[in-house]
């Protein structure tokens, strides 16, 4: 195996959140996928929304990059496999550059890929340099590409603003803050891609805004090494697994499905909005998504709560996450006061805030082992179960997230991270774990190892 990849790369940062970065990235992958090259894009951190706009702005599965949750070999795995087939590798940072523990900043360092600075340009002319040059050099061993202006008026603003850049830092040009161009929000983040009919007008308008202001080159090469790998073991094999998936269910990360099919599971999705029952499968996967967006349907469509119902009650294996975890109460209310009584599984109710109620990375340690992930949500549950277990956050994030379990059923807020330990993931939707797993050990935190898209990455 050839131990080193080059290719092309940049990690997208801003000097803080809402400065555009995935509006910026993904013009940045409809304007070189638009010229005929093979761009691959990764996410900082664990957000599921953005991924969406990516992966139709890049025509290629877009997956998540995070020293903590991720893991250091299994990031390089995915960067070196992307680096073999790709003319171009975007990186799109989380919060501000430096932000965070560990930061975008840390994971550029830690791989060599260059900082390309995206700075919101309203309503500022030569102050943009003065920022430029803050984070370009605010950490002298950070590898810098470049800076790219956003949200930009006539051309003359864009020409003050690269006029404005000193010490040979190179301009990437600008995007125009025309509303065609910009991608709207909802409470976590973007609105999802399926919901919006014009994203390829968008996506194609933002690339031609680019490309009007700047040289379309490509950024410089960057080295990836080559990971330890093993193949997955095939702790899943022939167990069918249902997973919900539609405009109320479609939080699920590419890695932790890959996962699933590389021990061996077959996967087959549903609609709990519009399907009457369920697919033939061993086990259940309930993942997030926006169930308060669509609570009223989901609480009429009564056959498939009685069929998730049977599910449960036959001893079948159910994991269910956050918004999962909300359609398996007895209620849910949004916050126009509107409540829908939903599957019942999970005694008590939850209630939309208005407010974020919590963000955190997020450590569980569960009867099958330790898994990572995050909780993100602005719904408050009120129950009188007891949890079998709660999270840490590995930086003090809020959040200590409570995990429920009654038979088979697993329900929290946390998003799990499938590959942060496939033990114990395979543990909880093999139909009997006791046979399967007799002669296996259960894992424990300190032997952790990633797994995605058919390959196993050992920490060091």
């Amino acid at each position: 195996m050839n131990s080193h990849r080059q290719c092309p790369a940049v990690l997208i940062a801003a000097p803080a959140s809402g400065q555009g970065k995935t509006t910026v990235t993904a013009a940045l992958a409809r304007l070189h996928r638009n010229r005929g090259r093979k761009v691959r894009v990764f996410k900082c951190g664990p957000d599921f929304l953005d991924p969406m706009i990516l992966e139709r702005a890049s025509g290629a599965p877009v997956y998540q990059l995070d020293m903590w949750m991720v893991g250091e070999q299994e990031s390089r795995r995915l960067l070196w496999e992307a680096a073999g087939e790709a003319d171009l590798i975007l990186i799109e940072g989380v919060m501000g550059l430096f932000d965070g523990t560990p930061s975008s900043a840390d994971l550029a360092r830690h791989f060599g890929v260059p900082v390309l600075g995206v700075i919101d340009g309203t309503a500022m002319a030569q102050t943009f340099g003065a920022l430029a040059l803050g984070l370009a050099r605010y950490q002298a061993d950070l590898p810098f590409a470049g800076v790219l202006a956003n949200r930009v008026g006539t051309v003359r603003h864009a020409q003050l603003l690269e006029g404005s850049l000193t010490e040979g830092l190179r301009w990437y040009g600008a995007l125009s803050r025309e509303t065609g161009i910009e991608l709207p929000s909802r409470h976590l983040g973007l609105v999802q891609a399926s919901e919006l009919n014009d994203l390829d007008l968008r996506l194609d308008a933002a690339a031609e805004s680019l490309a009007s202001s700047c040289d379309v080159a490509l950024p410089p090469a960057v080295e990836f090494a080559a990971p330890e790998m093993i193949a997955a073991e095939p702790l899943l094999a022939g167990v069918r697994i249902a997973v919900a998936r539609d405009e109320a269910f479609a939080f699920t990360y590419g890695a932790s499905l890959d996962l699933l099919r590389a021990m061996g599971a077959e996967l087959s999705f549903f609609s709990p909005i519009r399907d009457t029952e369920l697919p033939e499968a061993d086990s259940l996967y309930l993942p997030g998504g926006y169930p308060e967006l669509h609570h009223v349907a989901l609480s009429q469509n009564t056959s498939m709560l009685t069929a998730i119902r049977a599910h449960h009650a036959a001893g079948k294996p159910l994991l269910a996450e956050c918004g999962g975890m909300l359609y398996l109460l007895d209620s849910l209310t949004d916050v126009e006061g509107t409540r829908a009584e939903l599957v019942g599984l999970l005694a008590g109710d939850a209630v939309m805030q208005k407010r974020l109620a919590a963000l955190a990375l997020q450590a569980v340690e569960l009867p099958e082992g330790l898994l990572r992930g995050h909780t993100y949500h602005h719904s408050l549950t009120s129950t009188e179960l007891e949890p079998i277990a709660r999270g840490l956050s590995p930086n003090g994030g809020r959040g200590a997230e409570a995990v429920y379990r009654e038979g088979r059923m697993t329900a929290s807020y946390v998003h799990f991270y499938f590959p942060s330990n496939p033990s114990a993931i395979a543990t909880l939707f093999v139909p009997d774990p006791e046979a399967a797993f007799a002669s296996k050990p259960a894992p424990t935190g300190e032997r952790i190892s990633n797994v995605g898209a058919g390959l196993l990455a050992k920490r060091p």
